[in-house]
């Protein structure tokens, strides 16, 4: 049994990340997009999961910038085998604590707007509403901006 864990994202891990993005993304990252997110001195990025008897197990990521007291959340994804079962929950409270820690007072991000367990995830960390971004994904879709005040 795999002892889950949250850790700072490597190069090791993007393999597995990549599986999960291309899985959960309408506009999936690639991989030299996560090693920009691994040198740039703002950025974090971490996984989820641990060691099993098969080796790492990656099942999910958050990638987030901090610049002075503000954050965005830029990527989350959970590993489709592993949803509902509360990994985005626990890399969302680390995202918050670290930030907060940081003393980090306005939280960012976008969801796209039918992406309703995000949006419901989201609301559960105080997230609210604040705007929309028309053809965000794709030049196609709309996504919904939220905000958390701290």
């Amino acid at each position: 049994m795999a002892i889950a864990r949250i850790q700072k994202m490597d190069p090791t891990h993007l393999d597995k990340v990549l599986v999960i993005e291309n899985a959960s993304s309408l506009t999936p990252w690639s991989k030299e997009m996560f090693l920009e997110e691994l040198r740039n001195p703002l950025a974090h990025a971490v996984v989820h999961g641990g060691d099993d008897a098969r080796g790492l197990l990656v099942d999910g990521f958050l990638c987030f910038r901090n610049v002075g007291d503000e954050s965005e959340l830029l990527n989350l994804g959970v590993d489709p085998l592993y949803r509902r079962r509360g990994i985005a929950r626990e890399l969302m409270q680390f995202y918050v604590a670290f930030a907060q820690e940081k003393q980090i007072k306005t939280f960012f991000l976008e969801v796209h707007v039918s992406n309703l367990p995000a949006i419901q995830l989201y609301r559960g960390f105080s997230y609210q509403p604040a705007g929309m971004r028309k053809r965000f994904y794709k030049g196609q879709f709309d996504a919904l901006v939220m905000v958390r005040s701290a």
